[in-house]
C-alpha cells in the first residue's frame, strides 16, 4: 500500500511540472512535429525551404499549424498542445533551420 501511495504522488508531481516542460520548444518538437519534420518536408534543417516560411512571419507559421496545412492536421495531430507550445516548437524548429 506504501508503494502505491508513492507512485501515486510521483505521478501528481509528474503531471503537476508536465506543462512547464511541454512549452520547452525542442521538447514539444521531439513529442509532436520531429516524426514528420525529420523525413517529410519541409525537413527541420533545410535552410531554404523554413527560410521561405519564415517571411511569413512567425505568427502566420503558428496559425499555420493550429489549423493544419497540406498534410499537417491542425495542433500536428496533437490536440491538446497549447498555442505556446505550437509557438515554442515552431521556434524551435526555425532555430534549428538557419
Amino acid at each position: 500500500m506504501k508503494a502505491i501511495c508513492h507512485i501515486a504522488a510521483l505521478l501528481v508531481v509528474a503531471h503537476a511540472s508536465a506543462p512547464a516542460l511541454a512549452a520547452d520548444g525542442k521538447a514539444v518538437y521531439t513529442k509532436a512535429c520531429a516524426v514528420c519534420h525529420m523525413t517529410m518536408p519541409p525537413r527541420t534543417g533545410d535552410k531554404a525551404a523554413w527560410e521561405t516560411r519564415s517571411r511569413q512571419g512567425l505568427d502566420a507559421l503558428v496559425a499555420s499549424v493550429m489549423k493544419g496545412k497540406g498534410a499537417m492536421p491542425p495542433k500536428a495531430g496533437n490536440a491538446s498542445l497549447t498555442e505556446e507550445e505550437v509557438r515554442a516548437a515552431t521556434e524551435y524548429i526555425l532555430s534549428q533551420s538557419k
